[in-house]
């Protein structure tokens, strides 16, 4: 009889036949209609290849074959849950070629609404991350309360919950309705100690930690070479955000810190990192309810009643600082001749749009520098080697939305 053993590979596991799997694209912890073509040894991932174009919008063939008025309530949909980036990506690009000065009161009203946006969709990644990793005791609806309210809020400026349409070429759609700030302010005051409520649930919790600790480790490099930005980017290590590196609008009058991780860069970094965010979210909202022009919209309706000039750019008593839009919004809208590029910070990351312009009703040239197709393109980096119950909470973790992949 044989005494001998089959020795165990360096791995320490046995070698099984490799299985091919469809993760997708009809998937729910997918985030939309992505198909992942997983290659496992045993429980243990090998190769994965993210199959997109499932849901292709053709949101860059739209914006060449439509007006500049049409295509402003059209890109609200490149990335549904942060449509005031989208819309702001877009005209500042336009605005620079047009060379558009925007009033100092409609910049604080594109931080203020930005920034609001961005609590949003970090609560809405936060509330369905915790359901990819099977928290269904409850949780994930604290968010959604505070998002909800938030939302109340937009719909109120915009008439629009999620496709916003409110950030225009020249300015902003509309002015605060009355007692908007107050409502704000309150929620301001209010939120962070709701977030304190999300960290004292989950941040030390020991299921949650076994599920992210050491998990899903992106390298500063590798982060780097694969363009990777927004807050996974800088649960790596790497100190880039727009509105600190290439600040614009109003952002360098604004004292704000930007989390930066020196850990491993992991799955809880990356959770760790959009909760600090949005704790700097509030405190941005905050002073820009100081700062602005005019004060609360009640405070400004008053101010006008003594000034009938505010509206205009050359009023002896605000310099025009006091008005929300520059250009005049309608089908005949149009924009110089020339070429310019312009990108915002978003909560996904770096968001550019590059147009190049004839002087028509339409653009000639528009492409779009999504960050979540750039953040898609790790994965398959991501999740080499780990379990395959590893997939969804490394997947969850750097926040893809695939209209932004697609677009």
């Amino acid at each position: 009889m044989s005494t001998e053993t089959t020795s165990l590979p360096a791995t320490g596991r046995l070698k099984t036949d490799e299985m091919i799997i469809n993760m997708g694209p009809q998937h729910p912890a997918t985030h939309g209609v992505l198909r992942l073509l997983v290659t496992l040894d045993g429980e243990f991932v090998k190769h994965v290849e993210p199959v997109i174009g499932h849901l292709h919008r053709a949101q860059e063939w739209q914006g060449q074959n439509r007006t500049w008025f049409q295509y402003q309530a059209l890109i609200d949909r490149v990335d549904y849950l942060s449509g005031m980036f989208t819309s702001w990506a877009l005209c500042r690009a336009a605005e620079k070629i047009d060379g558009t000065e925007i009033p100092l009161r409609a910049e604080y009203m594109r931080v203020m609404v930005a920034e609001m946006n961005r609590i949003t969709s970090h609560l809405l990644w936060l509330g369905t991350y915790l359901i990819d990793l099977g928290a269904m005791f409850g949780f994930p609806f604290y968010p959604f309360r505070e998002r909800e309210k938030l939302l109340d809020l937009l719909e109120a400026i915009s008439g629009q919950r999620m496709m916003f349409n409110y950030i225009r070429i020249g300015g902003v759609q509309a002015e605060a309705p009355p007692g908007w700030f107050a409502r704000l302010k309150a929620f301001t005051e209010e939120f962070p100690q709701r977030v304190d409520e999300y960290e004292a649930i989950v941040t030390q919790n020991p299921i949650f930690l076994k599920r992210t600790k050491g998990v899903g480790i992106l390298k500063k490099q590798v982060a780097m070479d694969y363009g990777v930005t927004g807050p996974s980017l800088r649960a790596s290590g790497v100190p880039f955000d727009l509105r600190k590196v290439k600040p614009y609008s109003v952002y360098d009058r604004l004292n704000f810190e930007v989390p930066v991780f020196d850990g491993d860069g992991d799955t809880w970094d990356r959770y760790m990192c959009r909760i600090r965010e949005m704790r700097q979210s509030n405190e941005i909202i905050k002073q820009c309810m100081e700062q602005i022009p005019g004060g609360s919209s009640d405070e400004l309706r008053e101010k006008r009643k003594a000034c009938n000039s505010c509206d205009k750019a050359d009023c002896p008593n605000c310099g025009g600082d006091l008005r929300i839009m520059t250009k005049k919004q309608n089908a005949g809208l149009r924009i110089k001749a020339g070429e310019g590029f312009a990108a915002v910070e978003s909560p996904r990351g770096t968001l550019g749009c590059y147009i190049i312009s004839t002087g028509g009703d339409t653009a000639y040239r528009i492409k779009w520098r999504n960050p979540s197709f750039s953040n898609l393109a790790v994965l398959p980096v991501l999740l080499l080697d780990h379990p395959i119950a590893d997939i969804m909470a490394i997947f969850g973790s750097i926040d893809v939305i695939l209209p932004d992949v697609d677009r």
